[in-house]
């Protein structure tokens, strides 16, 4: 089969677009192993002292702070309060030795904690925060082995309740409801703004904890099971106060990460953190793992009902011998502190343990003697109301962004083309680097491989592999016209497809959506090239994303590196003209057109069709019916954008080139035209309401063959800022050629 010139024949047998997946599957299971080996490099520990240590590690906390999304400040004064009504008291329970009083407390400014307050009735001699696992019964069901005898030893236990996995008000009203777990709908609006479930409930923590350091000196303990034991690690490696921790259920390795729940999912964890390393956050303090059973999940609730779009993720107890290491693993920092006996692995009941840690006695047994039928608060308002608590106050984060996205841009230099170009560079590598997460370069020599596959009257198209890692390729379809004449370099346009698509579908007829774009750009003297992108195959290619984020990188953290690579191939063509190369995508080919032009300036001028609009509101908006929230897409939230760049700020990073935002634009942005304007001129992002290819149907032949809409005047800024009309392009501008050559095949 015929091939292109400098390229070996493409033999490849399987269906691309799932060998994509798969290869970078395989990659990505490499890197995620490899992950503890590399993770030194983030650490500089000194032992010097215990002072010393603590300084050192400094850094390493802050950032795992913001990983997990705990940054809401919390209140200076923090109030334990009874939650009760006229006809109900806080009461629910009570013993000679204790009672137990349903409480809040405020956190932050837009949630509260709530739960449990088992106080002794003698002076108490230490404060517990008891977290139970998030599915646990706290009304009826108290947590006997640990927070009930903890409370007969003496000692003040907060019981605080969790977001749960159950999905009844995963949803909104005026929208509708998902079968994603409690702390999964949370999740998916929380991490696009760089809050996390996690992080909220770290954060009601140490407010609890605030409280608890404001009443006297004792000391101040966390234990958990389950997702509890989740949140008492973090909390622990956080909150410095917390003089010791116990974590049953939860503690291990944590290179499968991806197959556990989403609401789980850290950016950037792994990279830096597995459980040893945060452990690491606790030294030298007494940590006590309880290797016990963890919660058995084994996934979302079932669909129903129109609930749908949960991910997937299921959790399994590990292997002790598993545990076992990743102790082993935090030991020797304990070591190097010489508080190796603070560091206890222990198949028992870990609270007679954890009282030891802290100087106490053994906790006797107790019996749970109930005061009165507990009918307040009712379990289902109170998780409605923490649960909506979360959502509204992610609303609110959100709608108090912008400020936030313009001191990104506030030192941006608008007085010369060349200084704003100069004056962006940090935030396009801000934007690669801290968002959406940079690989290496390509490893791989390019090995480029071809076949043909089109042979139309006016076009030949050649399917293209390029090698970029191991494993990793990136693919597509170069359309050639026939009327090329040699020496002659033209402009190429690279025509992105959507979700579940093939270049096939940015060519063929029939695709109603797409409308042969490719193609038809080809026949008017455009060559094109349509990449094959990973985002196929369902929940195989969201997988990457579950693979990808840990590693404190994104779908498009691939996808970049794809894209530089067939820009380099495409360069080195002798009838391309590497410097008029433009993009052009409809929708997730738009949500591409707004993120790999804005990376890769080679990309002389983009068109981002169907997509262009709020970003972060359609990501993270609770109440609007396009909301990502809603939808099985639980790939699209992109850790912290909200605060970093909207789809206006992107289109400032493609500035000076050229962007066309065509389709359906229902939010446009008014700042892109501005942001835009003080470099180029409003004519530097035109928004049309169709596609810059007109429909098959309305264009005629003469049509076909003139220039397209994607022409647009240019402008310069003066050195006062003012802008100025200039027909001298200041910037490459796809055009085809002036008049079509003869016919023929070169």
């Amino acid at each position: 089969m015929p091939c292109l010139p400098d390229t070996s024949p493409l033999e490849f047998t399987d269906e691309i677009p799932a060998a994509m997946v798969a290869g970078i599957h395989r990659y990505l299971l490499r890197e995620t192993s490899a992950a503890p080996a590399r993770r030194e490099r983030h650490w500089a520990m000194d032992f010097a002292s215990r002072e010393a240590y603590a300084a050192s590690v400094a850094p390493n906390r802050e950032r795992f702070r913001k990983m997990i999304g705990a940054v809401d400040p919390r209140p200076e004064r923090v109030d334990m309060q009874l939650v009760s009504t006229t006809d109900e008291p806080s009461l629910i329970a009570s013993t000679d030795a204790y009672e137990v009083h349903a409480v809040r407390w405020q956190a932050a400014e837009g949630f509260t904690g709530e739960g449990l307050l088992l106080r002794p009735t003698g002076d108490p001699i230490a404060r517990v925060i008891a977290l139970p696992d998030c599915d646990a019964v706290l009304d009826r069901e108290l947590p006997a082995r640990n927070a009930v005898r903890l409370a007969a030893a003496g000692c003040e236990v907060i019981v605080p309740v969790l977001i749960d996995r159950d999905d009844e008000f995963s949803g909104h009203p005026n929208v509708r409801y998902t079968n994603q777990p409690h702390r999964e709908f949370v999740y998916r609006m929380a991490f696009e703004m760089g809050r996390h479930v996690i992080g909220y409930e770290v954060v009601k923590v140490m407010a609890a904890v605030d409280w608890c350091k404001a009443q006297d000196d004792l000391p101040v303990a966390v234990m958990g099971h389950g997702e509890g034991g989740l949140i008492a690690l973090y909390a622990a490696a956080c909150d410095e106060r917390i003089d010791a921790a116990c974590v049953s259920g939860y503690f291990g390795p944590r290179e499968d990460l991806h197959l556990e729940p989403i609401y789980r999912n850290v950016f950037g964890l792994l990279d830096e953190f597995g459980d040893a390393e945060i452990a690491r956050l606790i030294a030298p303090r007494p940590l006590i793992i309880e290797a016990s059973d963890h919660p058995d999940v084994t996934g979302p609730p079932e669909p129903r009902d129109g609930r749908t779009g949960a991910a997937p993720g299921r959790i399994q107890t590990p292997p002790f011998a598993a545990v076992e290491a990743e102790v082993a693993r935090a030991r020797v920092v304990y070591e190097n502190l010489d508080a190796s006996a603070a560091l206890q692995l222990t198949t028992d009941d870990a609270t007679d343990s954890l009282l030891a840690s802290l100087g106490l006695p053994a906790a006797g047994g107790a019996e749970y003697e109930v005061a009165q039928q507990p009918t307040y608060p009712a379990r289902a308002v109170r998780m409605k109301r923490q649960v909506e608590e979360l959502c509204a106050w992610t609303q609110e984060v959100l709608r108090r962004s912008e400020p936030s996205r313009d001191a990104i841009f506030a030192d941006v230099d608008m007085s010369t083309l060349d200084a704003y170009r100069e004056s962006t560079a940090p935030i396009r590598d801000f934007f690669w680097e801290e968002v959406i997460g940079k690989l290496p370069p390509a490893t791989e020599p390019m090995n480029p491989r071809s076949r043909l596959v089109y042979d139309e009257p006016d076009w030949t198209g050649y399917e293209v592999i390029l090698d970029v890692y191991p494993d990793v390729f990136a693919s597509g379809i170069l359309l050639l016209p026939k009327d090329l004449r040699p020496g002659e370099k033209r402009p190429v346009v690279v025509c992105q497809h959507g979700l579940e698509g093939t270049p096939q579908k940015t060519i063929d007829s029939g695709e109603d959506h797409y409308n042969e774009y490719a193609a038809r750009l080809c026949r008017r003297g455009f060559i094109t090239y349509a990449p094959q992108n990973p985002y196929v195959g369902g929940d195989a290619f969201r997988a990457l994303q579950r693979l990808l984020n840990p590693l404190g990188k994104s779908l498009f953290s691939i996808i970049a590196r794809q894209h530089e690579r067939a820009l380099e191939w495409l360069s080195s063509l002798k009838c391309a003209d590497a410097t008029r190369i433009g993009f052009y995508g409809l929708s997730y080919g738009g949500v591409s057109a707004m993120r790999l032009p804005a990376l890769l300036e080679q990309y002389a001028c983009s068109i981002c069709s169907a997509n262009f609009n709020d970003w972060a509101l359609k990501v993270a908006g609770w109440d609007h019916p396009f909301g990502y929230v809603f939808t099985g897409e639980f790939e699209m939230p992109e850790f912290d954008l909200g605060h970093a760049l909207n789809y206006a700020e992107m289109a400032a990073l493609i500035a000076p080139a050229l962007s066309w935002l065509s389709g359906v634009i229902k939010m446009a942005s008014p700042p892109t035209k501005s942001l835009l304007a003080s470099t180029r001129g409003s004519a530097a992002t035109t928004v049309v309401s169709e596609s810059p290819i007109a429909p098959r149907s309305s264009t005629s032949p003469a049509a076909m063959t003139s220039t397209p809409r994607v022409r647009s005047p240019s402008c310069t800024v003066t050195s006062t800022g003012r802008r100025k009309s200039n027909s001298r392009r200041t910037s490459p501008v796809i055009a085809p050629p002036a008049s079509p050559p003869s016919l023929g095949h070169t």
